[in-house]
């Protein structure tokens, strides 16, 4: 529960109904006003996957396109956006413009007749990424056991990701219809997908996926062995490794770059 939840009750219960369906949303929550404002600090809004407020309000249509903008954007690399809505003239004096970003803020222009400033700051919330564990080998039992507890939401079927939610597949079926697991997984398009063997059995099943018109791009993805080397021995010692390879993996992509 973030903390615009802890202070509205209808704020926690609109997000809790979008978790349960695991759709993305945004936190808008006004952190500083400085002139003629009609919303003060405080002020939240809850925002659905397409910028729109659906819980809340953040006052008057003067900031509702640069919040929209900062939550598609929020949405889109999750990682929290600060948004600073000021008139053309002041932001001019702080030598910027509409559009800029500098040390993490993003300006955008005020045409209200207000001529407030209003710094908005805008919390992505997205659903817990699919882990799609195959097999019924003892590394697949320990992995589905294990992963909840690190925020994933673990199924055993490969299925298209939703729109801001990264797809897993984490193939432990040990010889046990490891090409079709293979194929599912690959046809599926997911995110990620690993493969729990040697490196010599994977490029052998690797010429069948081919034969078979996977793509070689989509064959080369495919993480195998799956896991770092740990030295890993034990079912539970390898998913371990390949827990901590897909930690690595979802933590890299939300790291921000240069420029």
């Amino acid at each position: 529960m973030t903390p615009a939840e802890f202070l509205s009750t209808d704020l926690a219960q609109a997000a809790q109904e979008l978790r349960d369906k695991d759709e993305p949303f945004a936190f808008a929550t006004i952190v500083r006003t400085a002139g003629s404002t009609a919303a003060k600090p405080g002020a939240k809004a809850l925002l659905s996957a397409d910028g729109t407020i659906l819980q809340g309000w953040l006052g008057g249509g003067c900031t509702r396109g640069a919040v929209k903008r900062a939550a598609l954007q929020a949405l889109q690399d999750g990682t929290p956006q600060l948004v600073s809505v000021a008139p053309e003239d002041l932001l001019a004096e702080k030598g910027v413009a509409a559009g800029d970003e500098v040390d993490g803020t993003r300006f955008a222009g005020n045409g209200c007749p207000s001529r407030g400033t209003i710094d908005i700051f805008i919390e992505p919330c997205l659903p817990s990424p699919q882990l799609v564990v195959l097999g019924a080998s003892p590394v697949a039992q320990v992995m589905s056991n294990l992963a909840p507890q690190f925020h994933w939401s673990v199924s055993s079927t490969p299925q298209r990701g939703q729109p801001h939610q990264r797809s897993f597949v984490v193939i432990a079926t040990q010889g046990q219809g490891d090409l079709d697991a293979l194929k599912a997984a690959l046809n599926a398009q997911a995110t990620y997908v690993a493969f729990v063997g040697s490196r010599k059995k994977y490029a052998f099943l690797a010429k069948k996926l081919a034969a078979a018109g996977i793509e070689q791009s989509a064959i080369d993805r495919v993480k195998a062995p799956a896991g770092l080397d740990l030295g890993a021995v034990t079912p539970e010692e390898i998913a371990l490794s390949i827990l901590a390879q897909l930690v690595q993996d979802r933590r890299a992509a939300m790291r921000p770059t240069d420029g």
